[in-house]
Parts: structure tokens; C-alpha cells; sequence
């Protein structure tokens, strides 16, 4: 059995983001020659997500406004975590949206629905954050 493992690393302009990671995670398979397997992709850091949707700007608006309805980021002091960082709310968002996503690999390809495409979903951005790729398989 092979294994591959890469690190990709963003940093976003905004506090919250969503960036569609499914090209670099196609070139990660390219790069293993894996053909039959499974791919791991995780979020290293505990605001920050990686989850599985539709590449569709509404949805991703709606999940914006669906997050700060559930765990809204000001006022500050409504969170018992905030004291030196102001980010509890990044913590309950990534909660919610998830830390990992695991794809089969079928054929060299990720065998993945017709709209599905996979995202790196920051919620407490503008500093350098990272992504584990692990692909095993044959």
C-alpha cells in the first residue's frame, strides 16, 4: 500500500472564508499516483473546516448568515473563551461545519457526487493556517 501526505497552507484576506480546495486536492492524487484508496483532508487548526458542498455563491451566503445566527462573533464578552483572543465564535463555526472529509479514490479520480466539490472553511482568518492531505491506497 502507498501513502502520500502534504500540507497546504492559506491565508485568507478576511476573517471568515470559504475557498474551494477541490483542484489542488485532484493535484495532490495526480502527485501520489494513487489509483484505488482513500483521501483524508483535515483542518490543523481548530477554527478553520474542511466539509463537502456545492460551489454555489447563494449557499455559501447562506451558510454565512446560518453560522453568525448560531454562534455570532460580536459582542465579544458573550463568550466565556474570549479574553486574550476574540475568536469563540471561529470555535462553535468549525464545530458545526466540521473538521475532516474523506473521499474514495476510484479509478485515479475522487469519487465524489456530481455537485460535490470540497472547501477549506476559515472563520477566524489573516493569518497563515494549514490543511493535512493524506491519500492511501494502491
Amino acid at each position: 500500500m502507498k501513502s502520500y501526505r502534504k500540507e497546504l497552507w492559506f491565508m485568507t484576506k478576511g476573517r471568515r472564508q470559504f475557498i474551494n480546495i477541490t483542484p489542488q486536492l485532484n493535484q495532490c492524487l495526480s502527485e501520489s499516483g494513487i489509483k484505488e484508496g482513500l483521501l483524508l483532508c483535515n483542518a490543523m487548526h481548530i477554527t478553520a473546516s474542511v466539509f463537502i458542498n456545492d460551489d454555489e455563491s447563494g449557499l455559501h451566503q447562506d451558510f454565512e448568515k446560518w453560522l453568525e445566527k448560531l454562534a455570532p462573533e460580536k459582542p465579544y464578552n458573550q463568550y466565556s473563551h474570549n479574553g486574550y483572543e476574540d475568536n469563540a465564535d471561529a470555535h462553535l463555526k468549525r464545530t458545526v461545519m466540521g473538521r475532516e472529509v474523506v473521499v474514495a479514490v476510484t479509478g485515479g479520480r475522487l469519487d465524489a457526487g456530481p455537485w460535490e466539490q470540497i472547501f477549506y472553511g476559515e472563520f477566524d482568518g489573516m493569518r497563515k493556517k494549514r490543511v493535512l492531505v493524506k491519500i492511501i491506497g494502491e
